[in-house]
């Protein structure tokens, strides 16, 4: 028996049926790949697009999006900085879930701290954490601002805005850049093959 936080009186419950099982009969290896960027850097379109990808290879994926989040499991949490650290940090456990289960689960965050995404690479073993930075700058995604955010925040509308009033905080150390700079604009796609090429190269779609 032991206790966790706030729950007391708790046991770990094994099972006799482990990752690697799960990763043999699925055939590749479960892993998280966290893309993250400042809003409209197109993390979301990446994801997409990586998943599709994978699926046309026969590869299990599921897509973690940080909005899509909120609707259900984080509809609780404002964006405040503590708030947005317990986002992360609730997301973080569930992509570990995913891939523990052999899925190579995709999440799609701004996740601006780097304490909140280092935490999270914490939690996994070492090789399941995949860090991607989407490296578009301010001035291309504030352009695009599909959601009419940036809008806002410069009006002043929308407080703690991550690259207006709000640090963004760039990978010390990830293990993929996808950038977009200058007249370098690569597709959704060519940008999810950089993705699965990485994956390809070490052996994270086979068993």
């Amino acid at each position: 028996m032991s206790n966790v936080a706030n729950s007391t009186n708790i046991m770990w419950h094994d099972c006799p049926i482990q990752k690697q099982d799960r990763q043999q009969l699925l055939q590749q290896k479960g892993c998280v790949i966290w893309l993250t960027g400042l809003s409209g850097s197109g993390k979301s379109t990446i994801a997409c697009a990586l998943s599709r990808s994978l699926h046309s290879k026969g590869k299990l994926s599921y897509i973690l999006d940080g909005d899509n989040i909120r609707h259900g499991l984080n509809q609780d949490l404002s964006f405040r900085a503590e708030d947005r650290s317990e986002n992360i940090r609730r997301i973080g456990e569930v992509a570990k879930l995913f891939a523990d289960a052999g899925v190579i689960c995709i999440t799609s965050l701004i996740s601006p701290y780097q304490k909140d995404r280092d935490a999270c690479r914490a939690l996994m073993p070492k090789g399941d954490f995949i860090e991607v930075f989407i490296d578009v700058p301010l001035h291309v995604c504030e352009a695009r601002d599909p959601k009419g955010l940036y809008k806002l925040a410069r009006a002043g509308k929308i407080k703690g805005f991550t690259g207006i009033d709000d640090p963004y905080e760039p990978p010390s150390s990830c293990e993929i850049v996808l950038q977009q700079k200058g007249s370098n604009c690569k597709s959704p796609s060519d940008m999810a093959e950089e993705v699965i090429s990485y994956l390809e190269e070490n052996g994270y779609l086979r068993a």
